[in-house]
Order: structure tokens, then sequence, then C-alpha cells
């Protein structure tokens, strides 16, 4: 072999010594297929949780559905939606009163939320009414939106029918609107404590009208709420009044809110409480007959013997009482009936609980 032909072979096997060094590095530096699969915008907004569940259900999904799960659901409390649902039969007939015309009341939704969520997403124009519950030492929010305001004025100041809805902006509210909202805003609330009377007595009141919301902060912004967006419709005008409750608000009447609804007594039933009361006239107690009542030194009681007497300080003839436990029931007289002692009742004593010292 030439010294050629030995130079031309060495040349070739480097080559190849260099191309198998150079493979397995390739390899290595070369990316999983995954690792350069770049996200659409349909799972990037499925992550975030910016669209509702699969076909449209209205379930929240991806890191929206983490955040949602720390609030505390209305669903919880099943007589609240009793309550509202009293509110729409309520309202239906009051507005019907208030603006002379054929109002349709109903619940567009109930849904639970942060306070600052819900500042955020008010349609302005909007006149935000605050309302306070004395009796719960808290504020809740009535929001009416510009819709229902222009209906509103439209209706009680005798506007015709048939004209086209107009949205209140680029102006500030008037006098007449203002006082307008008030007194719709006065009625609402009048139904609100009518609603929540069977359960338990509280007044909502009044408090003061807002159109910024950022002056209208009765409640801090990471704090949970229930919403109810009431939709007024009448005849072909309307528009939509939201209450906004925080939690802190609904805390003191919390546990009647747990409660199921069980007919328009909230949570009585009538069959058991009669089960009940027929069980308890047959039930049978233990009546004492009270002579005389005495108190004694300790050292006497001690120094008692068999065959020593007690003189009781009553007459012969005197009334005696009967007892259950220590609770005196009636005053009667003794005497004998068939070889028996017996007891004859005069009258029945007041209920209260005695403390016997001891006879």
């Amino acid at each position: 072999m030439s010294t050629q032909e030995e130079e031309d072979l060495a040349a070739a096997w480097g080559a190849a010594l260099d191309e198998e060094g150079a493979q397995p590095e390739a390899e290595a530096a070369a990316p999983a297929p995954d690792a350069m699969r770049v996200l659409n915008q349909a799972e990037i907004d499925s992550l975030l949780g910016f669209e509702t569940g699969p076909s449209g259900s209205g379930e929240e999904s991806g890191i929206q559905k983490i955040i949602s799960s720390g609030l505390v659901s209305y669903e919880r409390l099943p007589m609240l939606e009793i309550v509202f649902d009293r509110l729409v039969r309520l309202m239906s007939t009051t507005l019907r009163n208030f603006t002379s015309d054929n109002v349709e009341v109903s619940i567009d939704g109930i849904v639970s939320l942060r306070f600052a969520d819900y500042l955020n997403s008010i349609p302005l124009p909007a006149m935000l009414g605050v309302t306070r519950a004395d009796e719960w030492d808290n504020y809740g929010l009535v929001v009416v939106d510009s819709a229902l305001i222009y209906s509103v004025v439209d209706v009680l100041l005798g506007g015709r029918r048939g004209t086209a809805a107009m949205r209140i902006e680029g102006r500030p509210y008037t006098t007449i609107e203002r006082t307008l909202v008030e007194r719709l805003i006065g009625v609402f609330l009048e139904d609100l404590t009518a609603a929540f009377e069977p359960l338990c007595p509280v007044q909502f009141k009044f408090d003061r009208l807002e159109v910024n919301p950022r002056f209208a902060a009765i409640s801090r912004p990471s704090n949970a709420c229930v919403l109810v967006r009431l939709r007024i419709d009448m005849e072909d005008r309307g528009g939509k009044l939201e209450l906004l409750l925080p939690y802190a608000t609904l805390e003191p009447v919390r546990e009647l809110l747990l409660q199921q609804f069980m007919g328009e007594k909230f949570g009585r039933d009538s069959i058991w409480e009669t089960h009940l009361a027929e069980e308890l006239r047959s039930t049978e107690v233990a009546l004492d007959v009270v002579l005389d009542e005495q108190v004694m030194p300790l050292a006497q009681i001690v120094e008692l013997r068999v065959g020593d007497r007690i003189t009781l300080g009553v007459a012969p003839g005197a009334p005696v009482r009967l007892r259950c436990g220590e609770v005196s029931l009636f005053e009667g007289e003794l005497g004998r009936r068939d070889q028996r002692l017996a007891v004859r009742i005069s009258r029945e004593l007041e209920r209260r609980k005695e403390m016997g010292a001891g006879s």
C-alpha cells in the first residue's frame, strides 16, 4: 500500500470517528417534541379560566375556579333563596301601585363574588344606594342602572309609551332624577324588610345615594358578597336593579339562613308540633303533697332518735301544696276517699320555681 493510500485511509477513519462522537451530542441537544409545543389561545383561556366549561355549561375552570373556590357559595344558605323569591312577589305588587303600570319583576341570577370584583363591573352611569340594617349593624348596596332610571323617570312623570329607551350619560343627574330614584329605592327597601320579616326582624334604611362606586365602599375589597340581579320590565321599558349584601351583613342570621324551608312559617312543622303536644299531654308525672316545711339546725337533726316527734306548724285542715319537683302547681285540701288519703284541688298556683330549704 502506497503512502498516499495510507493517508487517505487514515483520513476516512478519522472522519468516521468524528461523526460517531458528534451524533450523541446532537441527540442530547435536540429538544423533546413536547418541550417546543406552543399553546394556542383556546388552551391559554381554558388554563386561566376565561372561558366557561365544556359545551357552555357555565362552570368555571382553570385558575379562575381555584380562586373562586375560596368564596362561600350562596347555595349553602337555602333560606336566602326563599327570601329573595318572596321579595320578587312583593315587588311585583308594590311597583304596580308605585308606577300605576303593568310591572313584571324577575330574578336574573344570584351569585357569590368579591366586593372589589363587583365594584369594577358596575356599568356606568348608575345610581348606588347605600342601605343600613341597624339590627345587624352593617350595610348593603342597591344599584339602579341607567335604563331603569330613565324608565322610572319617564313613567312617574307621564311619559308616552312606545318611546325608545335612552341612556343618561354625559351629564350629572338632576335633582328630580335623584329624588325619584330615592323613592324607588325606598319602596324596594320596604319590600326587602317585609321579605326578611318572617325570618327575623330587621329594618333596612336608606343611608345615602352615590354615583361613583369608589364612594360606595361598604366592605373590604376581598370580602365575599351575595349579589341578586333583578329584572324589572314595564311593558316596553325597564332595566336592572341589583342588591349586594356582604356575608358580614348576613352573619347575625347565618344560623337561620342555614335551615330548610318548610311551609310559609319558615322552618316550623305543624304536624310535628301537634304530635309533640299530644304526647306531652299523656306523659305521667309524679306529684308530691307538701304539708309543711321547717328550717332546723343540723345539730338538732343529728340528735333525732326513733320515737321523737316533729310538730308541724300548720293547723288541722290547712291547705296543702302539690309539687312536681320544685315547682308548685296546685293548692288543695287534704282528706280521705275509700279509706285512702286524698287531696281535693282548690286552685291553681302561678308557675314559679321554689327553692325549698328542706323539711
